[in-house]
């Protein structure tokens, strides 16, 4: 199949480039330039220029490619064309797709968004029949500047697209207008400059006088557990105590044997690497924090599950590309690696679920740059410990609002639920809870009930993980820890939980 690119002819990105060596592998791809066009307005050039020079290391890697040497057609006409510019352009290939950014067409569109400090909605559309075939949203949690953000946003486009071509899917809706983007003028592109260089100085200055950033861990026992309330209310939460140059997060729970013990990931500040370690809940009172598991990689979301009498743990190590389970070898103290289930991906937060009649693993995957918390993507097999087989559909969602697990699976009244981090205003901002309306191996879908943000009853400033075991109860939260211990004492009582 022939598969036409066609850009601006000023230049493009180089997601559009990985794009084209994506498709390369199985299709024959051509990168064409458009007939004409507008150029970049200036001042959103020069605004690139100043970024490049501010931010040199963070761009240098995103900047336009040049489109001299691109041909501006062929005579053999394209099965797909791809119009990935800003243009209007017109190809008579046999199947037309083009992104649209908030009804806006190209990279001037997605500028557009990104001097108003959003991620605009990506609209894949079948030109010809002028409707949707798919959609997405893209997170800028790793977007520092413009063409990083671009780069993002483009990245999660390229994956939209190759599923679009992969297996086009019939219409939900009929494609919004075309929307002209707002005129970029200098005062905005200064603000915009301004924003990003304050943001910048506000980070480091944090970075300096606290541990950034610092999550700690939340516990109770109770028999209203925040599944059946939809709320952080009811018996008070209990901060698990750290020794200020650790963070504690990604807690799970386990009863074993009559006995409550919560794992989770255990990071020191001074190396930026996760462990996974444990602690035991007796009479009411958590035991001492004991490492059990550590590898050369980062490690942290130990999801637990139990197999034939065995404890297994699926902790994420997205660092080294691959998930592996290991078995406790003597519980909660030993652990070994027991078997690869997927390999050559980068997964984060796998969290399985028995359904139906087969098993099902959720994970947020990064297939190539871009945030880390808006693509979800599925397998299934028929037995926790595999052979894996790839969702059909994946990714599944592009959607930093509703991708990234935070917690099991839990079954209310014989409905399927999930805990799902909201990363809409940054990595773990929020959590929500949702109702798994569909699972099986032809899609699925999902409906998000209730959002969770902390508050008087769990204060602090970020909220993604929920678990439970019988009455043991666990969250995590996001705080300010200043590096001065006087006063990360004061800020541990004004986050006291009520």
């Amino acid at each position: 199949m022939i598969v036409d690119l066609v850009v601006d002819a000023d230049g493009f990105y180089p997601w559009m480039r990985r794009l084209a060596d994506e498709l390369a592998m199985t299709h024959d791809v051509r990168v064409r330039r458009s007939g004409g066009g507008e150029p970049l307005p200036s001042v959103v050039a020069t605004l690139l220029a100043l970024e490049d020079i501010v931010y040199r290391r963070q761009t240098r890697r995103h900047r336009r490619l040049p489109a001299e040497g691109l041909t501006n057609g062929d005579a053999e006409i394209a099965d797909v064309a791809l119009l990935l510019g800003r243009e209007r352009t017109v190809s008579p290939a046999r199947l037309v797709l083009r992104p649209r950014f908030a009804g806006g067409l190209g990279d001037l569109a997605i500028f557009d968004a990104l001097l108003a400090g959003v991620s605009p909605p990506i609209v894949i559309e079948d030109v010809a029949g002028g409707v949707a075939l798919s959609s997405g949203t893209a997170s800028l949690e790793t977007a520092d500047c413009l063409l990083a953000g671009l780069d993002s946003i483009g990245s999660r486009t390229a994956l939209l697209l190759e599923q679009a071509i992969r297996r086009p899917a019939p219409p939900s809706r009929a494609a919004a207008s075309l929307r002209a983007a707002d005129a970029i003028g200098p005062a905005r592109a200064a603000k915009s400059l301004a924003r990003g260089l304050a943001s910048r100085s506000a980070r480091a200055l944090y970075r300096l006088c606290c541990h950034a950033p610092h999550w700690r861990i939340g516990w109770r026992l109770t028999d209203e557990d925040v599944w059946s309330r939809r709320d952080l209310g009811g018996t008070r939460w209990t901060a698990l105590p750290d020794p200020g140059h650790r963070f504690y997060a990604d807690p799970f729970a386990i009863v074993w044997q009559g006995r409550h013990f919560l794992f989770f990931e255990d990071l020191d500040h001074r190396t930026g690497k996760g462990i996974i370690s444990f602690a035991e809940i007796v009479d009411g009172v958590p035991g001492p924090v004991t490492p059990v598991l550590e590898e050369a990689w980062h490690l942290s979301y130990p999801f637990l599950f139990e197999r034939n009498g065995e404890i297994f743990m699926i902790p994420e190590s997205s660092a080294c590309r691959d998930v592996a389970v290991y078995r406790a070898v003597e519980f909660p103290h030993r652990w070994e690696r027991h078997a690869q289930l997927l390999s050559g991906v980068e997964a984060a937060d796998a969290t399985l679920v028995e359904h139906g009649d087969r098993w099902w693993m959720f994970a947020v995957t990064r297939p190539n740059t871009g945030g880390y918390s808006d693509t979800l993507s599925i397998w299934h097999a028929p037995d926790p410990f595999g052979p894996w087989q790839a969702h059909a559909g994946n990714p599944l969602l592009i959607d930093p609002a509703t991708a990234r697990p935070a917690g099991q699976f839990v079954r209310i009244g014989g409905q399927l639920m999930r805990p799902v981090q909201d990363c809409t205003d940054g990595y773990g901002a929020a959590l929500g809870l949702a109702c798994v309306d569909r699972l099986d191996v032809e899609g699925f879908s999902q409906t998000v009930e209730t959002i969770l943000r902390p508050g008087t009853h769990w204060p602090g400033r970020k909220l993604h993980t929920l678990n439970k075991a019988a009455r043991l109860e666990v969250i995590d939260g996001c705080i300010l820890r200043p590096k001065v211990r006087s006063m990360a004492t004061l800020a541990d009582r004004f986050y006291r939980p009520d």
